[in-house]
């Protein structure tokens, strides 16, 4: 699934690097950003699915690969194996 980020908003705020052993339960589960408020995911080794909850939109995020949080957007993340990851935020 492929959005656009809008051409005025600034990255403000970077997570610290999740692996499969130390993932928030809270991504793990399905959570959104508050309104305004975009999200990447960035992952940096392994694999990472990601699922839309209202679609049911699922993908496979590999190392090297983004997915793209829209701002209210319930979704949360599973580690496939082994993974790094880490989420920035943008408003």
């Amino acid at each position: 699934m492929t959005y656009e980020l809008p051409p005025t908003v600034k990255a403000y705020h970077r997570t610290a690097d999740f692996t499969e052993l130390t993932v928030p339960k809270g991504l793990l589960a399905n959570h959104s950003t508050k309104a305004g408020v975009w999200g990447l995911i960035h992952v940096t080794t392994g694999s990472l699915r990601y699922t839309i909850a209202a679609t049911g939109h699922a993908e496979v995020l590999n190392a090297g690969e983004t997915a793209l949080i829209e701002p209210e957007t319930e979704h949360h993340v599973s580690p496939q194996g082994a993974v790094c990851f880490y989420v920035e935020f943008l408003k």
